[in-house]
């Protein structure tokens, strides 16, 4: 990472810890982002990628074909009332080898190569969510993008500024669970064969590190 992208994530993440602090203080609870939301079980159904190398990204838990059960968990990202617009959150934990789980969080943005990376409020979780910022892979940077088709989504990843590649259907069951103190992190937690980059993990590391400060956890805890 160059010098001015280190200065530029340092700084964002500077702003982005100060407001969540400020949400914090501002708003009693125990998660100060995402504070309120539904838990759901789930599927993640990877139908696996074509022959053609457009079709692939390289990435084995992307092309092939699998079936994980997932926890799922939709959230108003700055708790503002209904039906307030607010950025919608999407999160799924699904379990990878050895012996761990990746996280992956969505918000809602719009669809085409330019729009799915900037935040959208909306009125509910969808029609169209995406994971904002790009993954490190063998191919180059990736994103992935979640449509809703009633209580499911069709999950899809994309190089960024490339079209959309389905993936898989994220199957939810329609009986919802009461919130509970669940937390999801995609810095510490990733698919196996991508990763977060240097400048994204300094952007997110610091609201992150608040956010577990806030709920009384050790900050450095994977």
């Amino acid at each position: 990472m160059t010098g001015p992208a280190q200065a530029v994530a340092e700084a964002g993440g500077r702003v982005l810890a100060g407001a969540t602090r400020l949400l914090g203080r501002a708003r009693p609870a125990a998660k100060p982002l995402h504070p309120h939301g539904r838990l759901a079980a789930g599927r993640l159904v990877r139908h696996g990628a074509g022959t053609s190398p457009g079709e692939r990204s390289g990435v084995d838990w992307l092309d092939e074909p699998g079936s994980d059960e997932a926890l799922v968990r939709t959230s108003r990202a700055t708790g503002l009332p209904e039906p307030l617009p607010d950025i919608h959150g999407l999160a799924v934990r699904v379990p990878v080898e050895p012996d761990g789980y990746a996280d992956l969080l969505f918000a809602t943005t719009a669809w085409n190569r330019v729009g799915r990376h900037v935040l959208l409020p909306t009125r509910s979780v969808g029609p169209t969510l995406s994971t904002l910022l790009p993954y490190r892979c063998a191919a180059g940077p990736l994103v992935l993008g979640a449509r809703r088709t009633g209580t499911s989504y069709r999950i899809s990843w994309a190089r960024v500024g490339g079209p959309w590649r389905e993936l898989g259907e994220l199957q939810v069951d329609e009986t919802t669970e009461p919130d509970a103190l669940v937390s999801f992190d995609p810095v510490l937690h990733h698919p196996p064969g991508i990763t977060p980059y240097s400048w994204v993990t300094r952007l997110r590391e610091r609201a992150y590190a608040t956010a577990r400060r806030s709920r009384g956890e050790d900050p450095t805890e994977e």
